[in-house]
């Protein structure tokens, strides 16, 4: 454990790793929370000037 003073809020704190003490890593999820949504991508459409290719469309 290490024991340093927490860059956030300049209290002291005892942690594995250097960075804000617990208190402050609560109040920054809370903060920067979102909930998971369902992500909406639009299907690749190539630009008109892209040729297929020749060996892909040979019948």
């Amino acid at each position: 454990m290490l024991e340093f003073e927490c860059p956030r809020c300049l209290g002291a704190a005892a942690e594995s790793f250097y960075g804000p003490c617990g208190v402050c890593r609560d109040e920054l999820r809370q903060k920067f929370a979102f909930g998971s949504g369902a992500v909406e991508s639009k299907r690749y459409e190539p630009k008109m000037n892209v040729a297929p290719n020749a060996v892909a469309t040979k019948d």
